[in-house]
């Protein structure tokens, strides 16, 4: 027996009980679910929460549980098994152990990572959250920063009338597996942030996922005044001037607590731009660690930041006025940063010498970043045409902005019966590592398999929707025969949809019911039956929204239809994962490009459920005839309710064409081999691709490691590379207009054009710029550009040069223009510099 077997065997069963349910990494494990459980089955299954199930644990049950000897052995292994766990090598430590990454600090205004710690609302929040499990699963040293909403996101719960009602309980952190953070001498940790005439002090607490840890910043100080403890009370609530102090608290209070608890990260990734404020207070820091100006700190700082934007719209992003900007940053730019007002807001516009522009927090991210990404192929394209008015004249094409496609964390989405298959084809470590070769082993599977997965997913969700929906009914009055009724909702054989999302106008959530006497003959039909889950929420501000649930509702009590639809009120993760874990077929219909990324429709494939969704988002990279379904023609329609009424149709006839008779045809055993086929090729070829897994080794590979890189080259001997940038990125700035084109020249001889142009550069170094041709792409193939070699110096004319080139002649020539535009080595262009010169 090992020295920890022995310290664990001594240990309280109290303590051992104590570490794991403070350790969200139980959230995607089953193994300790029976522990739970035995407190009090009920709340558990409510609420998923091992550390309110400890704390609801009278000393009575401990003493039996301590006193069940299987019990206590368990519970020594779990332990056990985490430690060693936390101890080992991961897939980062076995690759990249030696590199120059050390740490990423992942920044979020919200962190889905489990019902217990309910400080998320959608999208935004799962993709951190199944980020940071998928990093703890292998081993990327990364820890998160975020707020503690004590209100969180709002409840949902639908009224008599059909109507959502919009409810703020309050969530004590007692409840919640989190511990306060203290310093070396026992006190608890503090972080100070100063507002307009005062100071606030912000509480910290720590959330751990498995290897990793989260940081959560908390106003609820009592040293604070009444009115300041609400700053972190509600996510997304209030006003502008709210939503600017949770930025505030978030950026700059995050990175100064980083710098207390003795983080040194090389990489910041700022989910969002609500953490933008964040590349000024790291500026700051290198400043005063390295004595040097704004302008140099925050050269040397930029390579290691990343923004990831998830907004497919130019409105969306945050805003604040000059005056609100003002109030709050005018002492911070002049006493701290050492710049103007005036400066610092020209880090979030458009227009610098425009006093009326707001302050815009993506292009702040965008100005004080290294790298830029979306979250799928296609939002990468919308958001480099979005931010192309930072870089005017450049092609939209080369616009610098990437794209990492989303995924999820599939251990925190299967269902149980998904759990067994995919352990006894893969194995337990499927996703610890790459996955490379699961996808063979999945199609290695059985017909039999496979179908039996189906059924056992879906005999859950309707156990589930039964019992869900007469709680719900109950809880708004329905009488007692509808509530008995609800105890035959559903059957297990039949097909089932399911549609769950925020509501919003965008996401055309009632496009399904567009025609609604179409969709009910569709649900009541007799030979071949369709039963449909709905769930979701409209934040509270949203009329719009919150009449499409109402629609909804509406349609569900219908009596011919209330056995064959529900919705499943106050939609959030324990929700989603049941859903996720039971449909035959999940339903997404956008607007088209509006759908950054989409992940609902990810947590459906590890379970086998197959995709109907518009052509956005991921479903644009992933869709295939052969491992689903898609409607739309791939293009933009904007809002046009035409082309709803288009796509409405399509899906209708999509449904029952396809969906439904694909499903239905059945072999002399009963099995529906087609559809069998689709989900075996969908779990094999979608789930690892589309897996958070691959997003974060796709980020540690593509970004983490070469900004890590980029960013101990410039932050080197107090910045001396950063400080060569800028004086460099100063000389093109100074000398820029002064930059001129002369006269072009273009010979044709056999395979090859012959470019020479002149070329006047002024004072400016002829190694500070670089002279290329470019071409737009052109049958699929990417841009040409084409570097022009520098010949002799013009006699007579300052920084005159002739510039030759010579390119195929297998396009005409006049596809061709030469172009100027800043070059150096290590500088990132036009990222820092945005200049371009093109002959005309």
């Amino acid at each position: 027996m090992s020295e920890q077997d022995r310290s664990i065997k001594s240990e309280p069963l109290v303590n051992l009980l104590r570490e794991l349910a403070l350790d969200l990494g139980v959230a995607w494990s089953r193994h300790s679910d029976n522990i739970w459980r035995q407190i009090d089955t009920e709340v558990w299954m409510l609420t998923r929460n091992p550390w309110l199930m400890l704390q609801l644990a009278g000393d009575k049950q401990l003493e039996t549980m301590n006193a069940d000897q299987s019990l206590r052995d368990w519970v020594e292994k779990l332990v056990i098994e985490r430690r060693n766990a936390a101890q080992s090598p991961g897939w980062f430590q076995k690759n990249y152990a030696s590199s120059s990454l050390k740490q990423v600090a992942y920044f979020s205004m919200e962190f889905g990572l489990s019902e217990a710690l309910p400080i998320y609302s959608g999208g935004l929040g799962n993709v951190a959250g199944d980020q940071l499990k998928a990093g703890s699963d292998l081993g990327v040293p990364i820890v998160g920063v975020g707020l503690l909403y004590q209100q969180g996101y709002f409840r949902q719960a639908i009224d008599q009338n059909g109507y959502q009602r919009d409810l703020f309980p309050y969530n004590p952190p007692t409840w919640l597996p989190i511990t306060p953070v203290r310093d070396a001498d026992g006190e608890l940790l503090r972080v100070e942030l100063k507002f307009p005439d005062y100071e606030i002090h912000l509480r910290v607490w720590e959330a751990r996922v498995g290897r990793l840890r989260l940081y959560l910043l908390d106003s609820n100080d009592p040293s604070n005044m009444p009115m300041h403890r609400g700053i972190t009370s509600e996510l997304y609530g209030g006003g502008p001037e709210l939503r600017l102090q949770q930025e505030l608290v978030l950026g700059i209070g995050g990175w100064r607590l980083l710098r207390l608890l003795g983080y040194q990260p090389e990489v910041c990734h700022l989910n969002e731009g609500h953490a933008g404020f964040a590349v000024l207070e790291r500026a700051l820091s290198f400043m005063k660690d390295d004595d040097q100006p704004f302008e140099v700190a925050l050269t040397a700082t930029r390579p290691g930041n990343i923004f990831t934007t998830h907004t497919p719209v130019e409105a969306g992003f945050d805003r604040f006025s000059p005056d609100l900007m003002r109030l709050y940053l005018s002492w911070y730019a002049s006493d701290r940063l050492g710049i103007s007002f005036s400066d610092l807001m020209a880090l979030g516009r458009c227009d610098p010498d425009d006093d009326a522009e707001p302050f815009n927090m993506a292009y702040l991210a965008i100005r004080g970043a290294g790298a830029i990404n979306g979250v799928s192929k296609l939002h990468g394209a919308v958001s480099r045409a979005i931010f192309q008015s930072l870089f005017p004249r450049w092609p939209v094409a080369q616009v610098p902005v990437g794209s990492v496609t989303n995924g999820v964390h599939t251990a925190s989405w299967d269902s149980e019966s998904a759990d067994h298959l995919w352990s006894r084809a893969c194995g337990e470590e499927r996703w610890m590592d790459t996955t490379e070769g699961i996808g063979d082993k999945i199609r290695a599977l059985s017909d039999e398999a496979i179908w039996q997965l189906r059924s056992q997913n879906c005999h859950e969700l309707v156990r589930f929707v039964r019992i869900r929906s007469q709680r719900q009914m109950a809880s708004y009055g329905e009488s007692r025969e509808l509530i008995q009724d609800a105890t035959a909702l559903f059957d297990q054989n039949a097909l089932t949809i399911g549609f769950a999302r925020r509501f919003a106008t965008y996401k055309r959530p009632n496009l399904l019911l567009h025609d609604p006497e179409r969709l009910a003959r569709m649900l009541k039909d007799i030979r071949h039956p369709v039963q449909l889950v709905i769930a979701g929420k409209a934040h509270p501000a949203d009329q719009a929204g919150k009449d499409m649930i109402h629609e909804w509702i509406q349609f569900i009590r219908r009596p011919e239809i209330r056995r064959h639809a529900v919705f499943l009120v106050d939609y959030d993760m324990l929700l989603a994962e049941r859903i996720v874990g039971g449909v035959d077929l999940w339903i997404n219909t956008p607007r088209r490009p509006w759908e950054a990324s989409g992940t609902s429709g990810m947590k459906i494939l590890v379970n086998g459920g197959l995709n109907l969704s518009v052509l956005d988002g991921w479903w644009a990279e992933a869709y295939a005839p052969e491992v689903g379904w898609a409607i739309g023609d791939g293009k933009e329609h904007d809002s046009d309710p035409h082309w709803d009424t288009l796509e409405a149709e399509q899906l209708y006839r999509v449904l029952e064409e396809e969906v439904i008779p694909k499903f239905y045809r059945r072999d002399s055993n009963g099995m529906a081999r087609e559809w069998i086929a689709m989900m075996r090729e969908s779990m094999a070829r979608l789930t690892p691709q589309f897996s958070a897994n691959r997003t974060v080794r796709e980020y540690t590979e593509n970004y983490y490691l070469p900004a890590a890189n980029a960013y101990r080259q410039r932050e080197a001997a107090h910045g001396a590379l950063a400080r060569e940038i800028e004086r460099w990125r100063n000389d093109v700035a100074r000398n820029w207009s002064r930059v001129n084109f002369g006269p072009l020249q273009i010979e044709t001889n056999g395979d090859f054009h012959h470019f020479r142009v002149q070329v006047y550069l002024g004072e400016l170094r002829a190694d500070a710029v670089e002279v290329e041709l470019y071409a737009e792409a052109s049958n699929g193939e990417s841009p040409v550009r084409h570097p022009m070699t520098r010949g002799e110096a013009l006699l007579g004319i300052m920084g005159g040069f002739a510039f030759n080139a010579q390119v195929p002649s297998s396009r005409p020539a006049e596809d061709y223009t030469p172009r100027i535009v800043p070059a150096k080595a290590d500088a990132s262009v036009p990222l820092e510099a945005p200049q371009i010169l093109w002959q005309r």
